[in-house]
């Protein structure tokens, strides 16, 4: 049930202090998503323990799951302003860097808790035996597609990466697309129309479709065959990416782990090719420096 609504159904019985929480969370629940309980309770009155008590009273288990539900309500909402503006209040006068690396530490611990290990094997499996591998991103998700595209692009010859597009572009650089092939659709808050409408079309076309993505419910999850969580942060002032970057990482080893000895063959090749055309300095020129 949306927390609005066991708001409502409860405020009859609430107590002076419970329904200033309450008031409160109707009007600001941007704001006080991203508030600790002791921070909620000092800005409305009323003491932590009677926010945790709040919380329990809606039939959360504990004040955390309820501030998830705020988050949820909020999380691809979020102007760029407002952005800002919650960063602000988060981090003003505190250490910065410690707070963004610490808080990435965290995306990455509850992105393996997440993540189906099933549908990352699948989506493994799909991606090794497609025909052609489409990789859609766009807007600040468009580096994840390069990187992933860069490597499979070694990897295999039959990858095609997506991430500048026109309202016509997309079916044009899709129509292609079939029952053979795989797509990666990949969107985090705020979630583009545009990735929604490429994944849309690549089901109707039969082709798998996978979604790397931040939470069960992002649009792109009812469009996809397998579902790759990765945590990612709605509320700062630029997108967190360190966790879909790990999940990229992971997707790569697991496919060349999947081809076995063929990619091992690929890479000598290339080994070749880097030597003879000089492409990284050599050892010898390194200790001449």
């Amino acid at each position: 049930m949306n927390l609005l609504t066991r708001i409502n159904d409860n405020m009859s019985g609430f107590s002076k202090g419970q329904k200033l929480i309450a008031n409160f969370i109707a009007e600001h629940y941007d704001k006080a998503a991203f508030m600790t309980a002791s921070k909620l309770g000092n800005t409305v009155g009323v003491s932590e323990s009677t926010v945790v008590r709040f919380a329990t009273e809606l039939g959360y288990d504990g004040y955390p799951k309820m501030q998830k539900a705020m988050q949820e309500m909020i999380r691809d909402k979020l102007t760029s302003v407002q952005r800002i503006e919650v960063t602000k209040s988060r981090m003003a006068g505190s250490d910065i860097l410690m707070n963004v690396l610490n808080q990435d530490i965290d995306k990455i611990r509850n992105t393996i808790e997440e993540t189906s290990r099933e549908d990352f094997a699948n989506a493994v499996k799909a991606i090794s035996k497609a025909k052609t591998i489409y990789i859609f991103a766009v807007r600040s998700s468009a580096a994840l597609a390069s990187f992933l595209g860069y490597y499979y692009s070694l990897i295999f010859d039959n990858v095609k990466v997506i991430s500048n597009y026109g309202e016509t572009e997309i079916y044009e650089k899709l129509f292609r697309i079939g029952e053979d092939d795989v797509i990666i659709g990949i969107s985090f808050p705020r979630y583009s129309n545009a990735a929604v409408k490429a994944m849309t079309f690549a089901k109707r076309r039969g082709a798998k479709v996978i979604a790397l993505t931040d939470s069960m419910t992002s649009p792109l999850c009812s469009l996809s065959d397998y579902i790759l969580i990765a945590k990612s942060d709605m509320a700062s002032v630029v997108d967190s990416l360190v966790a879909p970057l790990s999940m990229i990482n992971a997707l790569i080893v697991a496919t060349v782990i999947e081809l076995d000895g063929k990619v091992e063959r690929t890479f000598e090749r290339l080994e070749s090719i880097w030597e003879e055309y000089d492409v990284y300095r050599s050892k010898s020129e390194e200790e001449g420096n």
